[in-house]
């Protein structure tokens, strides 16, 4: 028996482009960096020995790292 097929979901880029494919995955890594803004997008990713890319979220889930913003640090 087949697993089923992942369901449409809405990714959006930081530049706020969207694309709708089958997908289970929580992101995916847009590596084509095909639209001019790309070189000096804030969402632009680049590791050490690969390509860059820009990291694709379903539409509505909040960034990975958005519960550390109401975090107060103590002052030294």
């Amino acid at each position: 028996m087949r697993p089923p097929a992942a369901a449409p979901v809405t990714f959006q880029a930081g530049c706020g482009r969207e694309w709708s494919l089958p997908s289970a995955e929580p992101d995916l890594a847009y590596t084509e960096q095909a639209f001019p803004e790309c070189p000096g997008c804030l969402h632009r990713v680049e590791p050490e020995g690969t390509l860059p890319f820009c990291t694709l979220r379903p539409v509505g889930t909040a960034h990975p790292f958005a519960a550390l913003s109401g975090l107060s640090w103590p002052e030294d």
